[in-house]
């Protein structure tokens, strides 16, 4: 099954292209520009690199959240308009998920965690089964020290917030705490692809349509307007 993949929830964006368990190609950069001014020269990039096109693919895969409000809505947007043009599946995956999946086999808590600015993250915990990961905390937006709240066994951190919050979570972690090596902490389209396969192989494929971001929290123009006006 070939299969397109997208992320753009964080400051990075990556693209790949899988056949069945094959990594076909992928580019992965990270810029200070929107995701919007080089999403699309890239998956032009990614196709003429495998020989395909939109046609050729079998799905589509995107990072749902939580991230970028900005960066999911350009990923997300950008693959339904793909998938929507060739008539093909499309999946989303949770880009927690996706980090941790590129750590199955560890025997540790797996702990992945995305910078969500304004002082909170978001997070989740996964436990590594050998070649598959389920979910023992659910994704949630919270502060570094509630993130790491409860944590009672050896727990590897990867991801931009464990980067950032590392000396915080060192501290506070009553228990071994490690951090994935470099080039674990960014997201990686290629992994959601291939977490996105076993979904679409079964025809589980959720609506283009019905495709929406997940935040896990308000925007701040939502926050602004359910702010009442100022007695004057």
């Amino acid at each position: 099954m070939k299969i397109l993949a997208v992320d753009t929830a964080t400051r990075s964006c990556s693209v790949a292209l899988i056949d069945g368990d094959r990594l076909a190609t992928e580019m992965t950069t990270t810029r200070k520009e929107t995701h919007s001014r080089h999403l699309m020269g890239m998956i032009d990039t990614v196709f003429q690199t495998a020989g395909l096109t939109a046609a050729d693919v079998d799905g589509f895969a995107v990072t749902r959240g939580p991230g970028s409000f900005t960066g999911l809505r350009i990923g997300i947007s950008t693959v339904k308009g793909l998938a929507l043009a060739s008539v093909k599946p499309l999946v989303g995956i949770s880009g927690l998920e996706a980090l941790a999946r590129q750590l199955p086999f560890s025997t540790h808590l797996i702990c992945p965690i995305l910078d969500a600015r304004k002082g909170e993250v978001y997070a989740a915990r996964y436990q590594g089964t050998g070649d598959e990961i389920h979910e023992v905390m659910t994704e949630r937006a919270v502060s570094p020290i509630e993130a790491v709240s409860g944590i009672d066994r050896p727990c590897i951190f990867l991801g931009d917030g464990a980067l950032l919050y590392r000396d915080l979570i060192s501290e506070k972690t009553e228990v071994p705490a490690f951090f994935a090596p470099p080039g674990f902490h960014t997201l990686r389209a290629s992994i959601v692809a291939f977490a996105a396969q076993p979904i679409l192989e079964r025809g589980d494929a959720d609506s283009p349509t019905a495709l929406t971001p997940r935040y896990l929290r308000k925007s701040d123009a939502e926050l602004h307007l359910g702010r009442k006006p100022p007695i004057s």
